[in-house]
């Protein structure tokens, strides 16, 4: 049995950046201990290797907690600055870089892909050549979904793929139809480079993670195997969790997928979003990356929650309606973990959760802390 326990339960940590003065309301009056031992119950129960929570407002850290072990050999805890893959929760920062390329006018919205690249065909049909930055990061590009992302799978790293984008099939004009891409949507890469002479990389931490002070963030795989406090992927075997192989294909595509964090750095990154940071990341240029693009159809795990009236893809997130809530989502699974971000503005709340394991009990997490919300208040 996995050893859990809480590190940090607090309202605010000392030396944090400090938030701007707003009057936004603030939920410090919520009392999350049945939220919380419902997730510890949980880890326990299915014994998940390591976990992180946090729970935030616009003005500080409410509480935040780890669970478990980096690594299930070698039994070290995690602790606040335990490093996660990400996975997918990587879309939000790259949403993020896209708004900030067309704020500081290097790029504009309405950027044609094939202009910027024109000898690099996307797509069979001939309203692919419409493809724009916005139509890239919103999901909406009318490709088919997930182009691709099987050879990923195999360990085909983005380079190689990305000399077949012309064969990808064209199922609608673009922004007609909601496609969800993990290859294609790492163009936001090609356009950083193209467009300020500086990797993804470089351009993510000078623009993002340096200002915001995230100083265990990082992209890539390099950074994250040489990191002495980085968690282990798990998945199960045979009823036993066991650390698995990283696939380096799923680095590759930066944008998509590549970004790893602590639960420390991403309760900055969801304060930021609501709004912590305004000479970062303003109020109407948040308000920009939220606002929902398309609808997104039934079918994903978040659009089975019971309480989802509506949902969306927006600019790196998802945006939904949830018993009367409006939350901005994303969640993310590469091999070995799973992680959940969501937060309401309006609340000025929001919750992150991270593992370092493959397990379904994530789907849940997001439902339970807004159904929290709607139950108490």
């Amino acid at each position: 049995m996995i050893a859990h326990g809480c590190v940090i339960c607090l309202s605010f940590l000392p030396g944090m950046l400090k938030a701007d003065d707003d009057n936004l309301p603030i939920l410090y009056n919520y009392d999350f201990t049945n939220f919380v031992a419902w997730l510890e119950e949980n880890t326990v129960e299915k014994d998940i290797p390591g976990s992180a929570l946090a729970i935030v407002s616009r003005e500080g850290i409410m509480q935040l907690e780890t669970w478990g072990v980096r690594k299930v050999i070698a039994r070290d805890p995690v602790n606040s600055d335990s490093v996660f893959r990400i996975a997918s929760i990587s879309k939000t920062f790259a949403g993020t870089v896209a708004g900030l390329l067309v704020n500081q006018n290097l790029q504009g919205w309405d950027m044609r892909i094939n202009g910027l690249f024109p000898n690099m065909g996307l797509g069979e049909g001939t309203s692919s050549e419409a493809i724009t930055l916005k139509h890239i990061v919103s999901q909406t590009t009318g490709l088919m979904p997930h182009s691709y992302s099987n050879m990923l799978d195999d360990g085909v790293i983005y380079q190689k793929i990305k000399e077949k984008f012309h064969q990808i099939p064209t199922v609608c004009s673009p922004g007609q139809c909601y496609s969800y891409q993990n290859v294609v949507f790492s163009l936001v890469a090609d356009v950083v480079e193209q467009s300020t002479g500086d990797s993804y990389e470089k351009y993510l931490h000078q623009q993002i993670f340096k200002p915001l002070g995230m100083t265990t963030a990082s992209v890539g795989m390099e950074p994250y195997i040489n990191n002495p406090n980085a968690t282990a992927p798990h998945r199960l075997v045979r009823g036993n969790w066991r650390t698995t192989t990283t696939n380096p294909a799923y680095y590759s595509v930066a944008p998509a997928s590549g970004i790893n964090a602590s639960i420390f750095d991403m309760s900055i990154w969801i304060r930021a979003n609501l709004g912590a940071f305004p000479h970062i990341l303003s109020k109407d240029f948040l308000a920009e990356l939220h606002e929902p693009v398309i609808s997104t159809p039934y079918g994903n795990y978040f659009n089975r929650w019971s309480g989802l009236e509506k949902a969306y893809y927006a600019i790196g997130w998802r945006v939904f309606n949830y018993k009367g809530l409006r939350a901005v989502h994303h969640g993310g699974g590469v091999r070995g973990y799973r992680s959940e971000m969501v937060f309401v503005p309006d609340a000025n709340i929001g919750m992150v959760m991270l593992l370092n394991a493959e397990s379904n009990f994530a789907n849940d997490v997001v439902p339970a802390f807004l159904d929290h919300l709607t139950d108490t208040e």
